[in-house]
């Protein structure tokens, strides 16, 4: 008997149950499906990054192609009349006083061509020239004086007359500091920052120095060939 009951469990017991593949079928599934989420992200991210590069060069090439055109590809035998500036300098990070008295700095004067003057707030005769040959200049720009701002930087704390007041409304006025304003501009050697009018581009970067004594016709057509150099992505306003 007890033989017999020994042998029993031996014969009887059920073979061993097989171990379930399921944890195992769900890794082999799942592995390739996280590599190919990884795949599919890096894909997109490669994808974006060159779409970024693309629409940076087309905002780009414009601008580029238009200051390749005016600085480099020029036709033999023509000739700037401005002094052209290198390095550029672009616009300071200070602030000037406007005519309502509150600062304004100067780096919001961007995205439009600047015609600047400099002089000291008293205005003597050969500032009022300036500011009469900028106004001047601009309006025989026709149709494209929209794209230019007639700029004074005036220095020292003369309070400005109410006829000078009427006749530069049509101006950008800003009170500034001459320590600091000579830390941006620079005149020709030999001259004095008041005796020239300078050329900043929609950039920011102060690119054309005029000579002392401006010859207008000539200062104007410099400005007529920046402008034309530029029309194509260069709009009037801010």
């Amino acid at each position: 008997m007890s033989g017999s009951n020994s042998s029993l469990p031996a014969e009887s017991a059920p073979p061993m149950a097989q171990t379930p593949d399921e944890p195992l079928t769900m890794t082999v599934h799942s592995l390739p499906q996280l590599d190919q989420a990884s795949a599919r992200t890096a894909a997109s991210t490669r994808a974006g990054r060159w779409k970024m590069l693309a629409l940076l060069l087309v905002c780009t090439a414009p601008v580029i192609a238009s200051y390749f055109t005016y600085y480099v590809v020029r036709p033999e035998g023509r000739r700037n009349y401005g002094e052209l500036v290198t390095p550029q300098r672009q616009l300071p990070a200070f602030s000037g006083i406007d005519a309502q008295g509150q600062p304004k700095p100067l780096e919001q004067l961007k995205d439009q061509w600047l015609l600047i003057s400099v002089a000291d707030s008293a205005c003597d005769e050969a500032c009022q020239r300036h500011l009469y040959l900028q106004r001047q200049l601009r309006e025989t720009l026709g149709k494209e004086k929209d794209r230019l701002d007639w700029v004074w930087l005036r220095t020292g704390n003369t309070t400005l007359s109410e006829p000078m007041l009427q006749a530069t409304a049509a101006a950008t006025v800003l009170q500034v500091d001459a320590a600091q304003l000579a830390t941006w501009l620079e005149p020709a050697p030999g001259q004095r920052l008041e005796d020239h009018l300078y050329v900043v581009d929609p950039l920011g970067n102060w690119m054309m120095r005029f000579p002392a004594n401006v010859d207008p016709r000539q200062a104007k057509r410099d400005l007529d060939r920046l402008l034309r150099a530029s029309s194509f992505w260069d709009k009037a306003g801010r």
